[in-house]
C-alpha cells in the first residue's frame, strides 16, 4: 500500500455530508425486504448494483427511493445507520453529522417515532461501541412544498434533543432555497443549526439565496460557487464550511472526470473544503476511498490532505474545545 494511502486510512477525521438513506447496501436491502416481506424490482444484489448508473441527480434520486421503501421497522433504521457507523469504525472516523430524510418514510406511513429512535438507537451504540461521536440532521426533501416540510417540523418539535439541526436535500433544479426561507426561519428560531443543499446542480444564484435567505450555517456541495469570484470571497470571509462529495460528483455527472475536480482549487483559493461520502451505498465508497480516490486524480499532497481532515472538525458543529482536541489529534497522527 502507498506510503499517503496508509497515511489517510489512518488519519482522523469527521463526515459531515452523509444520507443515511443512501449508505443502504443492496445486501443489507435484500436482507430487510425479506424479513419485512417486501418484494424489490432485483433478483440479487449485483443486480441492484448494475442499476447504480446515473447521468444527474433525478436518476440516482429515483432508485434511492426506491431502495429506502424496505425501511419499515425501528429495527431496520438502526441497522441501516449502525452499518454505516462499522464501516466509519474502519476508516478511522471519530465524528459524524448525519442527514435523514423523515418525509421519505412518513409519507409511507411510517410513525417518525419510529425512523427517529432507530437511528438514535444506534448512534448512542457506536458512540459506546466505536467512540464515534454523532449529530443527526433533520433534511426536508425540495421537490415537496414548504407546507409540507412544516409539518415535518412540527413532528420534530418533541424530539428537538435528540436532533441538532435541518438541511434541504433531493432534487436541486427548479427549487430553490428561497422555496424554504418561512420553514429555516421557523427552525432557527428553535435553536437548530441550518445547512442546505446548494450549488451541485444549482447555479451561484441559489447559493446567494441559501445564505441570504435561509442563513445557513455550512454550504452542502458548493461546488459552483467557483463560477462566481466574489461569492468565493464571501464564503472564505464568512468562514463557511463546504461539504464536498467528490465520488458522488462523478457519479451524478457534476464532473465528469476525478482528475477535474474542483477540490484542489477550492482549497487553493482558501476555501474551508472538506470530503465526505454523500450516498456511498451508491456512489461507490466511504470516506477513506473518497479521499484516496480525490488524492491519486488531483495529485494532492501530505499537507492538503492534512488540512482537509482539520477543516472537517473546523466545519463541525462539535464545541470548541472538541474541535481544538480533534485537530490535536490530527498533528500528533502527522508527526507520527
Amino acid at each position: 500500500m502507498p506510503a499517503l494511502q496508509n497515511f489517510i486510512n489512518g488519519l482522523p477525521k469527521a463526515e459531515l455530508h452523509l444520507h443515511l438513506e443512501g449508505s443502504l447496501e443492496p445486501e443489507l436491502m435484500f436482507e430487510i425486504a425479506k424479513r419485512n416481506g417486501i418484494k424489490i424490482p432485483f433478483n440479487s444484489p449485483e443486480e441492484v448494483r448494475a442499476a447504480y448508473k446515473f447521468n444527474n441527480l433525478q436518476e440516482f434520486l429515483d432508485i434511492y427511493y426506491q431502495g429506502a421503501c424496505v425501511l419499515i421497522h425501528e429495527q431496520d433504521f438502526y441497522d441501516l445507520t449502525f452499518d454505516y457507523l462499522k464501516k466509519m469504525k474502519a476508516d478511522n472516523c471519530k465524528h459524524v453529522e448525519v442527514f435523514f430524510d423523515p418525509q421519505t418514510h412518513t409519507d409511507r406511513g411510517i410513525a417518525f417515532e419510529t425512523v427517529l429512535n432507530g437511528i438514535s438507537r444506534a448512534l448512542d451504540d457506536g458512540k459506546k461501541q466505536f467512540g464515534i461521536s454523532s449529530f443527526l440532521i433533520m433534511c426536508f426533501l425540495r421537490h415537496l412544498s414548504e407546507e409540507e416540510a412544516f409539518k415535518t417540523l412540527h413532528m420534530a418539535i418533541p424530539y428537538k434533543s435528540k436532533i441538532i439541526g435541518v438541511g434541504l436535500d433531493s432534487s436541486e433544479v427548479g427549487h430553490p432555497p428561497s422555496k424554504f426561507k418561512n420553514v429555516f426561519k421557523a427552525a432557527k428560531e428553535l435553536g437548530l443549526k441550518v445547512v442546505a443543499h446548494a450549488g451541485e446542480e444549482g447555479p451561484p444564484e441559489y447559493i446567494y439565496e441559501a445564505l441570504d435567505l435561509l442563513e445557513i450555517d455550512r454550504i452542502d456541495h458548493g461546488n459552483r460557487c467557483l463560477e462566481d469570484t466574489a461569492l468565493v470571497e464571501r464564503i472564505v470571509n464568512d468562514g463557511l464550511t463546504l461539504t464536498v462529495c467528490p465520488l458522488s460528483n462523478l457519479s451524478l455527472c457534476v464532473v465528469k472526470d476525478l482528475k477535474q475536480h474542483p477540490l484542489r482549487t477550492m482549497l487553493a483559493k482558501g476555501l474551508r473544503a472538506t470530503i465526505n461520502s454523500d450516498d456511498p451505498a451508491y456512489f461507490g465508497g466511504y470516506l477513506n476511498k473518497n479521499y484516496n480516490e480525490t488524492q491519486k486524480a488531483l495529485n494532492l499532497t501530505r499537507e492538503e490532505i492534512i488540512t482537509l481532515a482539520k477543516n472537517s472538525f473546523a466545519g463541525s458543529f462539535l464545541s470548541d474545545a472538541e474541535k481544538r482536541k480533534q485537530i490535536s489529534a490530527i498533528e500528533v497522527y502527522a508527526r507520527g
